[in-house]
């Protein structure tokens, strides 16, 4: 008789925890994936990505219909959205996507799929609803959930979060949004284009605070060129429902100051989802906001491990899903693979949309790296100006030996032309190759061949390589002046 009933288990059914058990079980490994909810996919899939971005799109072609006498297009009368049909359109997606994390799926891949509720009984036995299974590894991949930060009254109020966002049952006349994150910055963008008067209530003096100032900024402008009201170093303290609706008390400056809203959104974060696992049973520790782990991402519990939100670092599905292959190299294949999130992308979906790779800025300064920068306007790429996209930039820091360091791109697909920098600072590929790529005209990603070119016009431009060639070949300089 085995020791274990299995080689492998995993609790969680969204991308971290599917990345693992679909990769151990065509490796062989014997796998059980436990999901605690009805269906596979996780937060991503049913109340996250899929849905914000499906909505987002949505809302963008309402946005530019609206505006179609902007692109030399007749003025269109429409009538109001109906929230309905756009959530009917979004459960279309969800539906589609769904094939690929079926339990049928992941049941022919060779992954035994349980749902229920997991709680370990000791570090290789886990109760799942009653039933008793052992593994020789388990992975811990329980994602996270919304935060509901302490502000006085906020229990009394039935306030939105990104878990029931997507299932209104009509458009919100108006609408408060608590956080100025990526998820309160995309969501307020999205329903002030459907219509809804968005208001932004964020503690920080800046939108994005994890990005530079001037990049969140073209966000900001945005924004509130749409009708967004954005409301900085506004620290919530209480919430409370009046006459129908909900309002939101903050201080500024030692003032207090309200807004009232039909709808309240909460997206001041999210916590890792921890509770009621029994994590005390199996001597896995904590650390922080997540699950305490190694470089390898093995927990205090060596042949327990643990990957995704659920982690408390960074919380993003392709983030979830890199951790979720490290753990297959550590725990499949025994190679002792670290987790390296020096070069991690990120991109929040706003139009212009602000994605960034390595390090700004901000993070170069905390890490008291010397650097330059190096900046490209979208307004001088000839499709982002066809396109009417002209707002944002590219920007590139670089070392002190003008080696890039990151990148930052605010404005049309930047999470698209983000890629092209993930993939160079990944792969060491050398400015000069960048900017001597001939890209097809015209592209956006131009853009990235034009700053990269920006950094070597200084030394070919240069008065000394003017100077030699003059002198080797007996140039004669301009021809033409400007008086």
């Amino acid at each position: 008789m085995a020791e274990y009933d299995y080689d492998i288990g995993v609790i969680g059914g969204g991308a971290a925890g599917l990345t693992v058990a679909s990769g151990a079980a065509q490796l062989g490994v014997k796998t059980v994936l436990i999901e605690r909810g009805p269906s596979l996919g996780g937060d991503c899939l049913h109340t996250g990505c899929v849905p914000s971005k499906t909505l987002i799109r949505t809302a963008a072609v309402y946005h530019d219909m609206r505006r179609a006498t902007r692109y030399g297009l007749p003025e269109v009368d429409l009538p109001p959205v109906d929230m309905l049909s756009v959530n009917g359109r979004i459960r279309e997606v969800i539906a589609a996507i769904q094939k690929h994390d079926s339990e049928e799926r992941f049941c022919g891949l060779g992954v035994k799929v349980l749902f229920g509720e997991a709680r370990f009984e000791d570090d290789h036995v886990v109760d799942c609803s009653g039933k008793r299974l052992s593994a020789r590894f388990w992975v811990l991949a329980t994602g996270s959930a919304p935060a509901a930060p302490p502000i006085d009254g906020l229990d009394g109020v039935d306030y939105l979060t990104n878990e029931d966002l997507f299932s209104l049952d009509r458009l919100p006349g108006s609408l408060a949004v608590i956080g100025g994150g990526p998820i309160g910055c995309e969501m307020a963008q999205a329903f002030a284009r459907l219509g809804t008067r968005v208001t932004v209530v964020q503690r920080n003096c800046q939108l994005l605070p994890v990005e530079d100032e001037d990049m969140a900024e073209v966000v900001r402008g945005a924004l509130m060129a749409e009708g967004v009201t954005v409301e900085l170093c506004a620290a919530t303290s209480g919430v409370r429902r009046i006459n129908g609706e909900v309002e939101v008390v903050f201080t500024r400056n030692g003032r207090p100051h309200t807004v009232r809203a039909e709808k309240l959104l909460v997206a001041a974060g999210r916590m890792p989802r921890v509770a009621g696992l029994g994590l005390e049973n199996c001597g896995v520790e904590l650390a922080g906001r997540g699950v305490k782990v190694d470089a390898r991402l093995r927990t205090t519990r060596k042949h327990i491990f643990a990957c995704g939100d659920v982690l408390g670092r960074y919380l993003f599905t392709h983030a979830a899903g890199y951790e979720g292959s490290i753990v297959l190299s550590n725990a499949v294949f025994r190679l002792p693979r670290k987790a390296d999130y020096t070069r991690l992308p990120w991109c929040t979906y706003t139009d212009p949309e602000l994605a960034s790779v390595g390090m700004n800025e901000k993070r170069a300064a905390a890490a008291g790296v010397e650097y330059k920068v190096f900046e490209e306007s979208f307004a001088d790429n000839d499709r982002a100006r066809a396109e009417g996209g002209i707002d944002g930039k590219v920007k590139l820091i670089l070392d002190h030996r003008e080696r890039p360091l990151g990148a930052q791109v605010a404005g049309l697909h930047a999470g698209e032309l983000a890629g092209q920098w993930t993939t160079a600072l990944g792969g060491g590929v050398k400015l000069s190759a960048l900017a001597s790529t001939v890209m097809p005209y015209p592209t956006l990603a131009e853009i990235n061949k034009r700053v990269a070119g920006r950094v070597l016009s200084a030394k070919l431009f240069s008065p000394k390589v003017r100077k030699t060639l003059s002198f080797l070949f007996d140039y004669k300089g301009r021809a033409c002046t400007l008086d």
